[in-house]
């Protein structure tokens, strides 16, 4: 395959990817993720690897991208952590105990019923959120995955609301899952803006 074939191709994946997402998932996390924000709880974001990337990069948006008045101390928040961003204690669970255990010892510290928690994964189906979609579970968080490999694997049987990507590459749904992260943000900045 020629470079210029391949771009195409990737390209038009993408597309594909994008028009086959189902819009009301997209709405409904929203709705889930204004109503934590209201209510003052906690959102909290995993994922491995490029999903971990995208957990940060997320997380980062929420808290930043999402307000008007950035030094203003009355301005209401997203109380949101990514659990990928303190490698000191992440790699202190992952070399003492397992790497399995990275996220659902993070979140025995810190969830609470009613809290969020978005789980992002191209296959689904990794150890480590598994184990903490179960434990959000039996806390009575809400669960949302942005997954992919277009099932969503064992991720999207346990969370509330499952987005999967069409798509049976990491590339391909990991672009969609970072598309995805910015739309919601952007929907949750407009609605912010007239509620507040």
């Amino acid at each position: 395959m020629k470079s210029t074939d391949f771009v195409t191709d990737y390209f038009k994946q993408i597309k594909q990817a994008l028009d086959d997402i189902d819009q009301t998932q997209i709405y409904t996390i929203v709705k889930l993720l204004f109503e934590a924000y209201r209510k003052n709880r906690q959102i909290f974001i995993i994922g491995n690897g490029g999903s971990a990337a995208t957990a940060s990069h997320f997380a980062a948006d929420l808290s930043k991208g999402t307000l008007k008045r950035v030094y203003d101390l009355h301005e209401a928040r997203f109380r949101v952590i990514s659990l990928t961003d303190n490698m000191a204690y992440f790699s202190a669970l992952a070399n003492d105990l397992s790497y399995e255990d990275v996220f659902i010892q993070q979140l025995r510290n810190l969830i609470n019923s009613k809290d969020l928690l978005i789980v992002i994964s191209g296959s689904g189906n990794s150890p480590n959120i598994i184990k903490a979609l179960e434990y959000a579970r039996r806390r009575k968080a809400v669960t949302i995955g942005l997954l992919g490999f277009k099932t969503g694997g064992k991720a999207a049987r346990l969370t509330d609301v499952p987005l999967s990507v069409n798509n049976t590459k990491y590339g391909p749904c990991e672009d969609v899952h970072l598309i995805l992260a910015h739309i919601i943000t952007s929907l949750l900045a407009l609605q912010k803006e007239h509620h507040d």
